[in-house]
């Protein structure tokens, strides 16, 4: 199951020394439910603020954000957020970080293991499903926090450049078995990135955001993330190569 998202009017403004710096500029945006937005800016335009208003961390200083047809007013269950940084229970191994989502839920100790398990699977992480995060290096924990948020098992994900911290390969392989995940439960995912080539590679549609107060300046749905290629040949694409031209001129104009 998966929600839409639908935000109208949104602004903000943070608080500082010589009056208000605005962040966001009135942002209208429908996302269907099921739909993989990725989400791209130069750094700084308020990806991450707009990420965080739709968690429910944040309020905006107007506009609305619902989720599902809910005016968002704080975090929710139906909402996941995987950070940029791994956010673990140092004291709870790999599995039971994993499983504290379906824990809360009121899921039997056996159904959540298997859970646990099989999103660990999923992000190469079944050989640490017994240690401790300090055991992990930083990249492993970022696994183990993806893990744990598709654990939870929200109808929306938001991820706020997740595979930033990861090396080149294990980064690929995650973006392969998101496109899985995605494909087989039809998620609503809200996807920030840095990376053109992930931005386009992943989204069904991708955004791109101006500078700061950041808008919405480019609004393309986009098809690779439906093909059937290989990876390596849908990067080889011609039309790959003109999205991406695309999508990097709307970010550095």
């Amino acid at each position: 199951m998966s929600k839409g998202i639908d935000v109208a009017g949104l602004e903000h403004s943070f608080r500082a020394r010589g009056g208000a710096v605005p962040a966001l500029d009135r942002i209208d945006l429908a996302i269907e439910p099921g739909e993989l937005v990725t989400l791209a800016g130069p750094s700084g335009c308020g990806k991450t603020t707009f990420l965080r208003m739709i968690a429910g961390f944040v309020a905006p200083s107007s506009g609305t954000i619902t989720v599902g047809g809910t005016t968002v007013r704080g975090p929710g269950v139906d909402r996941g957020v995987v950070f940029q940084q791994p956010t673990l229970y140092p004291w709870l191994d790999v599995r039971r970080n994993v499983a504290l989502g379906p824990k809360l839920r009121g899921v039997g100790k056996a159904e959540r293991r298997a859970t646990a398990d099989r999103y660990l699977s999923l992000v190469g992480l079944s050989d640490a499903a017994d240690r401790r995060p300090y055991e992990l290096s930083g990249g492993m924990q970022q696994r183990a926090q993806i893990a744990r948020v598709l654990a939870g098992d929200p109808e929306v994900v938001l991820m706020d450049e997740p595979y930033g911290a990861l090396d080149a390969l294990t980064r690929e392989r995650l973006q392969n078995e998101l496109l899985t995940l995605w494909r087989e439960t039809g998620k609503t995912i809200l996807f920030i990135t840095h990376s053109v080539d992930e931005a386009v590679f992943l989204g069904s549609r991708v955004l791109v955001m101006s500078p700061r107060p950041g808008r919405i300046v480019l609004d393309e749905k986009v098809p690779f993330s439906s093909r059937s290629l290989a990876p390596d040949e849908i990067r080889a694409l011609p039309e790959f190569a003109e999205t991406a031209a695309r999508v990097r001129a709307a970010i550095a104009p």
